[in-house]
């Protein structure tokens, strides 16, 4: 029954060629613009992704702030610091934390010969590279011996590099950091970033080593990374912090306690919601080409109306027909889906990509919108074509099911 059908609508497709031509550039026009549509959503949520990776996922940040709330005697306005003690309080009361690692931070001077620049200083500990997922493009980043031993070791970013070095190697030579000398012992890859914590142009030392350049009693921030659920890791540090620096649990301005798996979160809301607008405008240009199809496909049941007499005389049933005209319309809806992906291909390889983040960062060509047509995009734009193409082509195979035979045959 189905080679019948597909006989029949070769055959049919075959006398109308240049009405189902037509037919066919229209769903082809349509199902190329929602592949593309869709291919596009997922190019920007990819480069803004690549923007948000260096901060890494399961991480919780804790920012020094001041209370807006009264707690006890304690009045509102009082500015809160953080310690090293902290470090021992979360470790002890927070639960699935796998690591947790002071940051202490200085706007310095950063030389090397006669080239010299102001940039920012971060003593961390040595798994901090780990946590933040940091990637070392030449040489290794700092150990725990290097930690132990104050060991005056730097590692550079990639801009603080091209800046002092160029292209020269940086390994192994010494930078002053506020007159102070420092081996170079790696480079950190150049990334994309979003925010204000710019690795490129930071330069990261042992935590120990940073008390040659500051006071490190009191610390910048505080990053603590985890397993688990992210809500409830969040609030055990704030619920800490409170209890050990007496301000409100449910003041939020005593800490600034920054869930980055809650903002990754948020930014996948935000990109979900674009694709879908993306994948409703492209439904919209396909229903086009359905409204064409099913305007065919209603002035095909016109001009074959006493065939249709002729197939229920001879004993086809309402249902027959109602399929023979589905599978017409669902012919050409396939034949046009084809032709409109490999047009859609052929635009996404001449198009390559389109620039998002290289427009505002170096070297920041990973994070544009790459037009890549994945399984996901041809599967989403095979639903929407399936779903057009069925109802372009149910009514007018209804209209043509339901025709009286003895009244379709006496049409003219």
């Amino acid at each position: 029954m189905i080679l019948e059908l597909a006989r029949q609508a070769y055959n049919a497709l075959k006398h109308n060629r240049r009405r189902s031509i037509l037919s066919m550039l229209g769903m082809a026009w349509g199902i190329a613009t929602v592949v593309l549509l869709l291919a596009y959503g997922s190019g920007f949520e990819r480069g803004l992704w690549v923007a948000f990776r260096s901060w890494g996922t399961n991480l919780v940040f804790i920012f020094p702030g001041r209370t807006s709330l009264q707690a006890g005697g304690t009045k509102a306005g009082s500015e809160i610091k953080l310690t090293v003690k902290d470090l021992d309080y979360l470790q002890a009361e927070v639960p699935l934390l796998k690591r947790i690692s002071p940051e202490a931070f200085k706007q310095s001077t950063v030389a090397y010969g006669t080239r010299s620049a102001s940039y920012g200083i971060s003593g961390v500990y040595p798994y901090y590279s780990h946590m933040r997922r940091i990637d070392v493009e030449d040489g290794t980043f700092f150990t725990e011996l290097d930690e132990n031993t104050h060991s005056r070791v730097a590692i550079l970013g990639a801009d603080v590099k091209k800046k002092l070095f160029s292209g020269q190697n940086a390994l192994g030579e010494k930078v002053r950091l506020d007159g102070i000398s420092y081996e170079v012992i790696g480079v950190l890859k150049h990334v994309i970033q979003n925010g204000d914590d710019n690795m490129n142009g930071k330069v990261y030392i042992p935590f120990s080593a940073m008390n040659d350049l500051t006071n490190t009693y009191y610390l910048n921030a505080i990053a603590m990374e985890y397993e688990g659920d992210h809500e409830k890791v969040a609030e055990a540090v704030r619920r800490s912090m409170a209890f050990h620096h007496e301000f409100d649990p449910k003041d939020k301005r005593a800490v600034f306690v920054f869930d980055v798996c809650a903002d990754l979160l948020d930014l996948r809301v935000i990109t979900t919601g674009i694709k879908i607008l993306l994948g409703f405008i492209g439904l919209l240009t396909l229903g086009i080409g359905g409204v064409g199809l099913m305007n065919i496909m209603l002035v095909s049941v016109t001009q074959r109306t006493r065939e249709i007499g002729v197939e229920k005389a001879l004993g086809a049933r309402g249902w027959h027909i109602l399929v023979q005209f589905l599978a017409e319309a669902l012919a050409i809806t396939l034949l046009g889906g084809l032709a409109g992906v490999v047009l859609a291909y052929i635009v996404s390889w001449s198009v390559g990509s389109l620039t998002l983040w290289s427009a505002f960062a170096e070297n920041g060509t990973e994070g544009d919108i790459h037009l890549t047509i994945d399984s996901s995009t041809l599967l989403a734009s095979t639903m929407i074509l399936g779903f057009v193409g069925v109802i372009s082509g149910m009514l007018p195979a209804i209209k043509a099911s339901r025709l009286d035979p003895i009244e379709a045959l006496r049409y003219e």
